[in-house]
């Protein structure tokens, strides 16, 4: 018994059963048919360029309509039926599939980030949609030598990333090694970008960042002008940039577009900010508990007269105070802006207050624990802040466990773990542990702008010369 083979039409049809957002639409005179999601469409462009070509056009001419530029000829049913997804719209005349590409979905506009915000410099941001995104990018990097390597990620979503690189500057071992990744990648869907690092990170049990991301299309434009690969991915507004190393989260755009020895000051503030945040909380445990005698005598008997109605010790003082902290930077964020900073400083003040007159915790505790949350605030990146604060009730454990010892001994795991991280085959410690000292002047300090001669070495770009200006 013969079975009839279903027509293109049907099997698209088919895929799409139970899609109501799909639009079919049949045109008997031209034997035509036309399928699209509406959602997903441009309707001014769709209409322009599909609808009323069709609509007008009679039998022998369409033909030569479909061999215009909108209109691709596909032969293959499965992409047809992807391209439908990705919002084409699909034509269908006489046994011959062809796809427009008319896709406009509503997005965002172009605004400020939220979260890395900068006084001076540009203030655009990166939106969720990737075409707008890498137009960001096409506007400040007007060359043919910015390539864009676009490829699909998910066995569902289908999510479109392109991997970016300046021809000639970034290291072509680096583009191959970020492709093959991300191209390795089985899942069935990445829904932002972050979740692309956790399937490309080196070293994905780390508690440290090892991929930049980014909203801000300036920070991509410097990063690719210094030989490194960056990535969009669609329906996210963050952008990933590599190779990194530990040091560049501690940088920010602002110390770019100021006087040198103003953005070198701001940046050891950050590092000074670094190390207070980190140890700080877990210093005070550790003297208070073991070490009374690194105290000065005046400072020792305020301290004494502080704890003397505190039942709990200083490491248990400390957790619980650090935990509260936490909260309420949680319920801050989680809330409404307005509501949120309300809760945060309110909170924090009547919280502190009480637990000090309710002998719960000592003042120079809550003075400690204060410093520590505002330098964590210091540092530009979110997510390096985040792995700072977690890392810091490691601390404070071992130092209530082994005094000054057990906050060394933690101080020197923290340093052992970064030397052992990598970043797509690159040292993450780069420029201390390998020593380069050319790239210190963009490090630790903010050097001149006539200074920065060379691009960084962790780049490892084939054209190191980026600067020749002269002081």
């Amino acid at each position: 018994m013969n079975t009839q083979q279903p027509t293109p039409v049907q099997q698209t049809l088919e895929q799409f059963m139970d899609c109501d957002d799909l639009i079919y639409r049949t045109y008997p005179v031209i034997q035509t048919e036309l399928i699209f999601f509406g959602n997903l469409v441009d309707y001014q462009q769709i209409n322009r360029d599909v609808i009323d070509p069709l609509n007008h056009v009679r039998m022998e001419e369409v033909p030569a309509l479909l061999q215009q530029s909108q209109f691709e000829q596909e032969t293959d049913v499965a992409k047809v039926i992807e391209g439908i997804a990705e919002g084409n719209a699909a034509v269908f005349h006489q046994g011959l599939m062809f796809l427009a590409n008319v896709y406009g979905p509503e997005h965002r506009n172009v605004e400020k980030s939220e979260t890395e915000t900068a006084i001076s410099g540009p203030h655009d941001a990166f939106v969720e949609a990737i075409e707008t995104n890498l137009s960001l990018i096409r506007k400040r990097v007007r060359s043919p030598r910015l390539k864009a390597v676009r490829l699909h990620v998910g066995e569902i979503m289908k999510s479109t990333v392109y991997v970016l690189f300046i021809d000639g500057l970034a290291d072509p071992d680096i583009v191959n090694e970020m492709v093959n990744r991300i191209r390795d990648i089985e899942i069935d869907g990445l829904i932002d970008a972050n979740l692309l690092v956790q399937c490309i990170d080196d070293n994905p049990d780390s508690i440290f960042p090892q991929f930049l991301t980014t909203e801000r299309p300036d920070v991509v434009t410097s990063k690719l002008l210094d030989g490194k690969v960056c990535c969009l991915i669609d329906s996210s507004p963050t952008a990933i940039a590599a190779p990194t190393n530990f040091f560049e989260f501690f940088s920010s755009p602002d110390d770019y577009y100021q006087r040198w020895i103003l953005g070198s000051g701001v940046r050891i503030l950050r590092f000074v900010a670094f190390i207070i945040t980190v140890s700080f909380t877990a210093l005070y445990v550790s003297v208070t508990t073991f070490h009374y005698e690194m105290i000065p005598y005046p400072l020792l008997l305020n301290l004494a007269e502080s704890r003397n109605k505190v039942p709990f010790p200083p490491l248990f003082e400390a957790l619980l105070m650090e935990t509260t902290i936490e909260l309420l930077r949680e319920a801050g964020a989680r809330l409404p802006a307005k509501i949120g900073q309300t809760i945060g400083i309110v909170g924090g003040i009547v919280i502190g207050q009480a637990a000090v007159q309710a002998g719960l915790t000592s003042n120079i505790l809550i003075i400690a624990v204060a410093s520590s949350a505002i330098a964590s605030f210091v540092i530009p990146s979110y997510i390096m802040s985040a792995s700072i604060r977690m890392i810091r009730f490691g601390l404070i454990v071992l130092a209530g466990v082994w005094g000054m010892l057990g906050l060394m001994v933690g101080l020197g795991l923290i340093v052992i773990h970064l030397t052992g991280l990598k970043n797509l085959e690159t040292s993450y410690l780069t420029p201390v542990a390998p020593m380069k000292m050319s790239d210190w002047k963009d490090t630790f300090i903010r050097g001149p702008l006539w200074s920065s001669k060379t691009r960084p070495s962790q780049a490892r770009s084939k054209n190191i010369h980026r600067n020749k200006m002269r002081k």
